[in-house]
């Protein structure tokens, strides 16, 4: 195996990962750099260590015509709002960014429990929402539309069977164009491995995501991949909102928890299509999380897996049109 941890990079971009550590460090690290293997950004992530602490080198890949323009002026706001960890160096042209390293613990070990951790979520996100505005991108029924346009040319299922998922989606966008809501600074990926916990209090990391959205997007997406109960619901709303919302804005909570799911199914399927492992599905049965969980656990599916993706895509599809639990985030994305 190659001691040069950049090895895999063109020459080109190996020699814009040098400059950029220059330039943070003031000169190359003599420290050990290690690739950090795991999640399910596309970036490359890499441990720095420089002066005595420890940072993240976070080099992007080749981008895609659906790329956020603007993550890392978003990342930088968040930094700059202590949301995000401190950004010691960007350069948005070359997709490279140098930011202090988060030692993360267990969600499950906030002090307190889960009801500790929801209420603190609940806070994150409103103070992320009171930061300077991010830029604005697309919005968001748009990109769950144009994702999910693009799952149903794939041909990964049988033509028609997607149809009922098309209705209600128009249904719901007009629904939610037709609504008001204040468009807010918005993570738009707030899954449980994009949330940090330190020890004494909450980070959210990978910005690809981050733009101007709809207030009840974020919120959807936590209730949907962190808080699964009725009881933390409530918990997560009130921080949040700082009061107990009312009918009005439970209504349009719904829909935005539509729209997220559809987008997560609109993921993991495009994933699974990606991968050319299956093609003309006629069965949109999906399992219970429940369900998953056995089988992971017995061998029948590996997280991160095409296949694993794609009962994962369905059963967001599930819920999408039927309101119910959705699967949760962790089966689709490989153990570090």
């Amino acid at each position: 195996m190659s001691e040069d941890p950049f090895a895999a990079f063109s020459p080109e971009r190996r020699e814009v990962v040098w400059a950029a550590l220059v330039d943070a460090f003031g000169a190359f690290p003599t420290g050990a750099i290690t690739p950090i293997a795991g999640g399910a950004s596309t970036a490359s992530t890499f441990r720095v260590k420089a002066g005595g602490a420890d940072y993240l080198l976070r080099v992007e890949g080749t981008p895609s015509p659906l790329r956020n323009p603007h993550q890392y002026a978003s990342m930088q706001i968040a930094a700059e709002a202590g949301i995000a960890p401190k950004v010691r160096y960007v350069d948005e042209t070359a997709r490279v960014a140098v930011i202090d390293f988060i030692a993360a613990r267990p969600l499950s070990t906030y002090p307190g429990g889960a009801h500790a951790l929801v209420q603190a979520l609940g806070t994150l996100l409103a103070r992320l929402q009171s930061a300077p505005i991010f830029p604005q991108f697309v919005t968001y029924p748009d990109i769950v539309a144009r994702l999910f346009a693009h799952v149903r040319r794939t041909g990964l299922f049988a033509a028609g069977l997607l149809d009922p998922h098309l209705e209600r989606l128009e249904r719901v966008r007009e629904a939610f164009v037709g609504g008001s809501s204040e468009l807010v600074s918005s993570h738009n990926d707030v899954i449980p491995s994009n949330i940090l916990f330190d020890g004494k209090r909450l980070w959210l990391i990978d910005w690809e995501s981050a733009y101007r959205n709809d207030a009840f997007v974020d919120v959807a997406i936590v209730l949907d991949s962190v808080v699964r109960s009725p009881e933390l619901e409530g918990v997560l709303l009130a921080a949040w909102a700082g009061s107990v919302p009312d009918e009005a804005m439970r209504a349009r909570l719904e829909l935005a928890r539509a729209l997220t799911r559809l987008y997560y199914a609109g993921v993991l399927l495009s994933a699974s299509a990606a991968a050319s492992w299956i093609t003309g599905d006629t069965d949109l049965a999906a399992p219970t999380p429940l369900a998953v969980e056995r089988a992971i656990r017995n061998g029948r599916l590996k997280r991160g897996a095409p296949e694993t993706k794609h009962t994962l895509g369905k059963m967001f599809l599930a819920s999408f049109l039927s309101g119910g639990p959705t699967p949760g985030f962790d089966a689709a994305v490989e153990s570090a």
